[in-house]
C-alpha cells in the first residue's frame, strides 16, 4: 500500500492509500505466440470516509496498476460513518452480487473477504461484519460494497430529510 497527499473537495490534503484487489491476466494468440495484457482492480481510500475503486488495463502490470489508482482517485465518494463502524445495517446490490453489511461492537475487527475488506478497511471502517452473496467474483463484490456503503445515512441526516426527530431504540 503507498500513501500519497491528495486534496479531496477542497478540504486540507489527506493521505490516500491504495489496495490492489486481484490483477487479471488474459492472453492473446498472434503468429508470433502469446500476447498477454493485464488489467487491475485497484482500492483507494483515506481511511476516514472517503474511498474509490479503479480499474485499469495496460500490457504490464505496474501500468494496469497506475491506471487503476488514478481511475480511484478520480471516482473518490464519501462514506457516512458511525464512529469505527458503520450506522445500520445494509445490503449492497451489483448485478447478481448481494453484500450484507451489518455493525458489530468495539473490538470485532473487519469480517470480511479480501474484497469487501479492502474497500471496508480503506473506507475507515475497523468494526463489521459482512457476507456476500451469489456472485463473489472480486469486481463485483467491491461494486457491491461500496453501493452498500453509499446508501448509509446517519440519524442526523434522516431527521433533515424528513423534518422529524428521531428516537433511537436499543435492543435488549
Amino acid at each position: 500500500m503507498a500513501k500519497e497527499a491528495v486534496t479531496i473537495g477542497g478540504q486540507a490534503e489527506k493521505l490516500l492509500e491504495e489496495s490492489v484487489v486481484k490483477i487479471y491476466r488474459s492472453s492473446k494468440v498472434l503468429k508470433g505466440g502469446r500476447k498477454f495484457s493485464f488489467a487491475a482492480l485497484v482500492v483507494v481510500g483515506d481511511r476516514s470516509g472517503n474511498v474509490g475503486i479503479g480499474y485499469g488495463k495496460a500490457n504490464e502490470v505496474p501500468l494496469a496498476v497506475e491506471k487503476g489508482v488514478k481511475e480511484g482517485k478520480k471516482s473518490l465518494q464519501r462514506v457516512t460513518l458511525a464512529g469505527r463502524t458503520i450506522p445500520h445495517e445494509v445490503i449492497g446490490r451489483f448485478e447478481a452480487t448481494r453484500v450484507v453489511l451489518v455493525p458489530a461492537s468495539p473490538g470485532t475487527g473487519v469480517i470480511a473477504g479480501s474484497s469487501a475488506r479492502a474497500v471496508l478497511e480503506l473506507a475507515g471502517i475497523q468494526d463489521v461484519l459482512t457476507k456476500v452473496y451469489n456472485n463473489t467474483s472480486p469486481k463485483s463484490v467491491v461494486k457491491a460494497v461500496l453501493n452498500g456503503l453509499l446508501k448509509l445515512r446517519d440519524k442526523e441526516e434522516v431527521e433533515s430529510l424528513r423534518g422529524v426527530n428521531i428516537e433511537v431504540v436499543t435492543k435488549q
